[in-house]
């Protein structure tokens, strides 16, 4: 994609960032995979925590100048990079197959982060769980989305849905609840009366 390209075209990233303990999903931006979009997806983290946080995050580049951006070096933050098998298989069953994790690797950026807790796989669990919930997301569907403002009010919906709705069987109620933030189970109905 060119600067001057149309940015509602073309693949579109959904950055999302979960609470391990209460599994509140604080934010979430859908955007290109750049430098704009991470900057102000970050900040937008960042805005939303009152207390140092440490942050786990996968290998893209703009993680680290958003969160030095963002945070400065108020964050203890690492990144998990992995490195991934190269099928070169033509074969379609396996066309759209996730490849083959080879090596893992915890790297520290900003801070003091425990790298014991360093992880990715909260948010890998919400990516399956999102990829399940939202029909959009499925390749080769009617469902897939091919309009950027569809894809984002189901996104919203999607994670207002998950957020206060949605009963977590790890946590026994919602991430709203866990996290203080709403006392009782709200409906779809509560929900769509949010939004109204």
């Amino acid at each position: 994609m060119q600067p001057e390209d149309d940015p509602t075209f073309g693949d579109v990233w959904t950055f999302c960032a979960i609470d391990a303990d209460t599994k509140l999903v604080p934010s979430y931006k859908v955007g290109k995979r750049n430098g704009a979009t991470a900057n102000a997806f970050v900040a937008d983290v960042a805005s939303r925590m009152a207390n140092r946080v440490q942050i786990s995050s996968d290998a893209l580049r703009e993680y680290v100048d958003a969160i030095e951006l963002s945070f400065g070096s108020d964050v203890d933050f690492a990144q998990i990079i992995k490195t991934y098998t190269h099928d070169d298989s033509i074969i379609a069953e396996r066309k759209f197959s996730a490849p083959e994790v080879v090596t893992t690797e915890k790297r520290r950026m900003v801070g003091r982060p425990d790298m014991r807790l360093a992880s990715t796989s909260h948010i890998e669990r919400l990516n399956g769980t999102t990829r399940l919930h939202m029909r959009r997301l499925t390749r080769l569907t009617y469902a897939f989305s091919k309009k950027l403002e569809n894809f984002e009010a189901a996104t919203a919906l999607h994670f207002a849905y998950y957020n206060f709705v949605k009963r977590h069987n790890s946590i026994r109620c919602t991430p709203a609840m866990a996290a203080g933030i709403e006392r009782d189970f709200w409906t779809v109905g509560d929900l769509v009366k949010a939004v109204a």
